[in-house]
Formats: structure tokens, C-alpha cells, sequence
């Protein structure tokens, strides 16, 4: 996983130099401990064990585990955000609405369990945050819904979804409905691939008609 590189604050280097190197393996060994004891329960001297180096060595990179956090949630957002675009623009031209929900949807699925330790580290502490923290976040959140509202509206207005359909509970349910998936895939079920798909095409079956529209 490429995590969006930030200047290391000033201070005095430790052994584990290469800075920047040093700087990933701590986002990784954080978002682990986050996903598995949630932001409360998290030390920074925990994080430092975790990363390997001093608890001290942990403020030439970051001024706070609130700072960690926050580059945490915002890249597993950045993250499931990218795969779905990528799957997006992978679609023909002539792309239907259906196809265009399913691959948002293998896109978001994809992106949450290629990068599970950050994804899954923003889904489950988002809702232990502190106030400050959730700020922090949701611009990027709001902005991810929008998107997936503008799909599910551009499918709306081609007559493909089923009468009735309430846009916004629809996208609700389709977030959270692949946000699950976290909790209980297990490799043994498949590639992640092909479990992307299945609940994919279970769920475009909900919302849109048997034909297309």
C-alpha cells in the first residue's frame, strides 16, 4: 500500500532512519492496532512497540496518536475512493447504469480489503471519536457520499432502478452493506475478486429492474 508521503517534522533522527520508511511502517503498525483495539484502548508507546522503535522517535513523525489517526482515516477513505474510480474508468464508454453501480461497488469492495488494516481501522473507530477528530474526516466522507449519490442519480434518471427506490437509503445500504465485509471475509470464501463480485451483483439485483434501463 502507497501511503501519501507528508514532510517528517523537524526533531532529531533515530537509528530507524530512512525517515520516510520509519513514517510508513508506524502508519501501518498504528492502523493495526487501531482496527484490533479501537482509538481508545491505543497507546502511542504501543504504537512505538508495535513500529519497533523508541516511544520517543514516534514525535520526530507525528505530534500526537490524534495526528496518526487522522492520516489513518483519511487514507483508507483515499484508498477505497481510488479503486473505485480506477474501476469506473476501467467501464466502456457505453457503460449501462447497472454496470457502472456494480463496479463502484467491486471498486469499494476491492479497496476496503486490499488495504484492510486502514480501512478497517477507519470504519470501526470512527464512532469512539472525539468531535475534533470526526471533523477532521468529514469532508472527505461527505464528498465520497456525493459521489455515489451522482451514480445512483445518473441510474436513477436512465429508468433503471426500481420504482420507488429512495436514493439516499439506497446508498446507505449499499456502504454499509460493503463496509460489513471487514468483519467477516475470510480468504478461505474466495479470492477477493470474486467475493467483490458476488455481493455485487446481489446487490445491484435490489435496487435496479431485471432489465436494464
Amino acid at each position: 500500500m502507497t501511503i501519501a508521503k507528508r514532510k517528517a517534522r523537524p526533531g532529531i533522527k533515530g537509528s530507524e532512519a530512512p525517515a520516510e520508511l520509519t513514517r510508513d511502517h508506524i502508519l501501518k503498525s498504528a492502523a493495526k492496532l487501531f482496527r484490533d483495539q479501537g482509538y481508545v484502548a491505543t497507546t502511542l508507546r504501543q504504537i512505538a512497540d508495535a513500529a519497533g522503535i523508541q516511544a520517543g522517535s514516534v514525535y520526530y513523525h507525528f505530534r500526537s496518536k490524534d495526528e496518526i489517526l487522522t492520516e489513518i482515516l483519511d487514507t483508507g477513505i483515499d484508498e477505497v475512493r481510488k479503486s473505485v474510480v480506477s474501476r469506473l474508468d476501467a467501464l466502456p464508454a457505453d457503460a449501462t447504469p447497472r454496470q457502472k453501480i456494480a463496479a463502484g461497488i467491486e471498486g469499494h469492495l476491492l479497496g476496503l480489503l486490499q488495504h484492510g488494516d486502514f480501512t478497517s481501522a477507519s470504519i470501526r473507530t470512527y464512532g469512539q471519536l472525539p468531535a475534533h477528530l470526526k471533523r477532521s474526516s468529514q469532508l472527505r466522507r461527505k464528498d465520497y457520499s456525493a459521489f455515489w449519490d451522482s451514480l445512483l442519480s445518473e441510474a436513477a434518471e436512465h429508468g433503471g432502478l426500481r420504482t420507488g427506490v429512495d436514493l439516499h437509503i439506497a446508498r446507505l445500504v449499499i456502504l454499509g452493506a460493503v463496509n460489513w465485509t471487514v468483519e467477516w471475509y475470510d480468504p478461505k470464501q474466495g479470492s477477493v475478486q470474486k467475493v467483490s463480485r458476488q455481493i455485487a451483483s446481489l446487490i445491484s439485483d435490489g435496487v435496479f429492474l431485471t432489465h436494464e434501463g
